[in-house]
């Protein structure tokens, strides 16, 4: 249901957004990614757009570069640019904390805002939001994302509620640990092979798309089944 169909995927560098550009270029899907690192990856129906979604204005000439390659008919929008730094709360930086907002929330806005027209126009579209377990739950020493997090809860929640009359879709996504990247930064925790792998959250969401046009999933919470490994036998 999804083939010939056109997706921009935002944060595709690497990690979950990388692999939902595989996926859906596997699908059949033209795929414009946009972000601010261009992936090693390359297809004839991946056009990468170079794009920081926490300013408006770029967003505007990516939408509109997107529009010349894959003409004005946008079916699908995954927010996935994001990025998190942990740490206490007395001690995080301003900017650090108004960055965070600015791609998380304020980016996640904007590219929803360049699109939702179109999707009216056409009587139908989805966007998927990949947010966090964070945007459920609190996270210690991890008050800055979890607060962009439970932002991209509320924004969802509403959105689909505002857009459903439309034809159009929102659903979040809601990964818990991941191995990706996005540890890199985060001393206290390590990535290993008990976290769940990029790919499978990906498939996750080209799932959620490949859906009846009646059917709208809203939230889907995913899990590493073992997240500290094989209990110790006594």
């Amino acid at each position: 249901m999804i083939e010939g169909k056109n997706a921009i995927v935002t944060g595709v560098s690497k990690g979950i957004g990388l692999e939902i550009v595989k996926q859906l270029i596997g699908q059949g899907v033209n795929v414009a990614g946009w972000g601010r690192t261009k992936p090693s990856f390359s297809h004839d129906n991946f056009h990468f757009i170079q794009t920081d979604v926490s300013r408006w204005e770029q967003v505007q000439v990516a939408f509109s570069k997107t529009s010349g390659l894959l003409g004005e008919n946008i079916h699908f929008l995954i927010n996935n640019a994001g990025y998190g730094v942990f740490g206490p709360v007395e001690e995080m930086d301003n900017d650090t904390w108004e960055g965070m907002f600015n791609t998380n929330v304020h980016g996640l806005f904007y590219c929803s805002k360049i699109v939702i027209p179109g999707m009216k126009k056409m009587d139908q579209g989805h966007i998927v939001n990949i947010s966090s377990i964070a945007g459920k739950n609190p996270v210690k020493m991890g008050v800055a994302y979890a607060a962009t997090k439970h932002a991209v809860t509320g924004i969802s929640h509403s959105m689909y509620m505002e857009l459903r009359d439309f034809g159009i879709k929102v659903s979040c996504v809601y990964p818990g640990s991941v191995s990706t990247h996005f540890f890199d930064n985060i001393d206290s925790i390590k990535v290993s092979e008990n976290m769940m792998r990029a790919e499978d959250v990906a498939q996750s969401v080209v799932q959620i798309l490949d859906t009846h046009p009646n059917y709208l999933p809203v939230d889907i919470e995913v899990r590493p089944l073992r997240p500290n490994g094989k209990p110790t036998q006594k």
